[in-house]
């Protein structure tokens, strides 16, 4: 008995197929004296020899469209075929749901290919907004297999903001999120979320909750950088504010209170200070805590100090924060 593998039928030449005999094909022009010819498979020159011949004629008929597929399935990046291919699909009229099948198959194999992307957006926009659920599960797909998929990200806020779709989008951030918190793209789609939803209202209407959000984020794991990014964002074009809430600073304190992983805590603090923020006595012995353990001279100047710290607990960037220490004012 014959296996599957066995009964897959062999790729019938174009030149025996007979709704192909009429068509004369154009072979590839490398010129009279081409330096490193390509070593083509005779499957893949056949395909793009009849490809260009129906391409110069212009030909739009339902085996230009087959044999679109077929040349796409040799070189999925070919952007010559793909935009043909759209060419094709609006003379016939195409079922545009069909060829978002197309696309699932092939990109399977070839998710980072920009044309399947490019291409899919042109479908999904043709199709208006009876795509968006099913773009948005597509994304989700691709992003449950490699979670900073750029071509994805880009591809659903494009649904998001173009399609709609924003009903579940926090909770689907806070899935991720929960599965992995040190996931920056998931943190980059949530403030994506709250500044560009019209359903929450905006950053402002969005602060206090997810201030909170990001505190507990950052108080399991001080040593992940994304939530405090995001924090700093929560106060984007507020500087004033986020100086003075007392949630930010205290959040500083208790991460540096812990004396380990403190990094982002000792960096955010610094920003703080230089932005206005009046040290509190809390903050002055907390800081002289970590000098006196050993790591830096003491200084009375708290910015300094921290400076100081940073240099020496962030040794990669230990340039950057003696140069922050330049800008100080005072300093020398």
């Amino acid at each position: 008995m014959e296996s599957d593998e066995d009964e897959v039928m062999q790729r019938v030449p174009l030149s025996e197929r007979p709704e192909w005999s009429d068509v004369t094909p154009v072979p590839q022009d490398d010129g009279p004296n081409p330096v490193v010819p390509i070593d083509y498979k005779p499957d893949f020159v056949e395909t793009m020899d009849y490809f260009r011949a129906i391409y110069v004629a212009d030909e739009r008929s339902s085996r230009a469209l087959n044999l679109t597929a077929e040349a796409i399935s040799f070189n999925p990046g070919n952007y010559t075929v793909w935009h043909f291919r759209r060419l094709v699909l609006e003379a016939l009229d195409i079922d545009l749901q069909v060829e978002l099948d197309f696309i699932d198959n092939i990109a399977k194999n070839n998710s980072k290919n920009y044309q399947i992307w490019h291409h899919r957006r042109w479908v999904a926009e043709k199709l208006g907004t009876d795509a968006a659920d099913k773009e948005l599960e597509f994304t989700k797909k691709i992003l449950s297999a490699d979670a900073k998929h750029y071509h994805a990200w880009s591809h659903r806020q494009w649904v998001l903001l173009a399609l709609g779709g924003w009903e579940d989008e926090l909770d689907y951030c806070r899935e991720l999120l929960e599965e992995d918190i040190f996931n920056n793209s998931a943190w980059n789609q949530r403030y994506f979320v709250i500044t560009r939803s019209p359903l929450l209202g905006g950053l402002e209407a969005m602060r206090e909750s997810e201030v909170s959000y990001t505190v507990e984020a950052i108080l399991a794991h001080p040593e992940n950088e994304s939530p405090w990014r995001y924090l700093r964002g929560l106060y984007k074009g507020d500087t004033q504010s986020w100086v003075n809430d007392h949630q930010v600073s205290l959040l500083c304190l208790r991460v540096l209170n812990t004396k380990s992983n403190f990094v982002f805590a000792l960096s955010t603090l610094l920003d703080l200070l230089c932005h206005g923020l009046q040290p509190s006595q809390e903050a002055k012995d907390v800081v002289a805590a970590l000098e006196m353990s050993g790591t830096v001279e003491p200084d009375s100047d708290l910015a300094k100090s921290v400076c100081f710290i940073l240099e020496h607990v962030d040794p990669i960037r230990a340039n950057y924060w003696r140069w922050r220490k330049s800008k100080l004012p005072h300093a020398t």
